[in-house]
């Protein structure tokens, strides 16, 4: 049984759709961000850096494991069940790229792009000017990327994949003011955003946690 620690934002969302996809039996535990829950000591034992997500495997060789970081929780998952990640050779290393690539790219840059465009009431237009360009550039290299294939690392739908879809549901969403225009004329990732939302497992850990 896995414990998931994690609220409704695209970085806990990615942990709640890669353990729908792998069917491993899991109980939500909801943090709360808005009322600083992330904060609590119990919380931190499990997640040091304060962030959600983060999972304890009660079902680990060596006893109970705490995991956190989505992309650590990530592999871990795909390792643990064989599923989303080959096992050796060139198709697990490009997914292993295109996870990190979201780590450090559309993930806090689509982040801080969400924080000074659309929830600071204080505008600061070089802020939003900086981050909508970084945002537009991300989506270039996702665009070209798809174009070459049906998904991030190739062929075959992986953790990558399920890295990137929720920030890109947020760009699309959340951000659609600022990047949906950018989005609209981009087939492939429009192709790429409609097939992996088709999937009944992304829906069901879009659901997650229920508040």
């Amino acid at each position: 049984m896995i414990e998931l620690y994690t609220w409704t934002t695209p970085n806990g969302r990615k942990a709640s759709i890669m353990l729908e996809e792998i069917g491993v039996p899991y109980i939500v535990r909801p943090i709360n961000l808005g009322k600083n829950e992330q904060f609590d000591p119990a919380f931190l034992e499990i997640s040091p850096n304060n962030k959600i997500p983060a999972i304890i495997d009660r079902d680990a060789p060596d006893g109970p494991l705490a995991v956190f970081e989505s992309g650590a929780i990530l592999i871990y998952l795909a390792e643990k069940t064989g599923r989303l990640l080959a096992k050796e050779g060139a198709e697990r290393y490009r997914a292993l790229e295109w996870l990190n690539w979201q780590m450090g790219g559309i993930g806090p840059m689509f982040g801080q792009l969400g924080f000074f465009a659309v929830r600071s009431s204080d505008k600061a237009p070089l802020a939003i000017t900086r981050f909508t360009e970084e945002g537009q550039r991300l989506l270039t290299v996702l665009d070209r990327q798809l174009q070459r294939s049906a998904y991030l690392a190739g062929e075959n739908y992986s953790i990558a994949d399920i890295a990137a879809y929720p920030w890109m549901l947020a760009a699309t969403t959340f951000l659609g003011s600022v990047l949906g225009p950018t989005i609209e004329a981009m087939p492939a990732v429009k192709r790429w955003l409609k097939a992996i939302g088709e999937r009944e497992a992304v829906k069901r850990g879009l659901a997650v946690p229920k508040v």
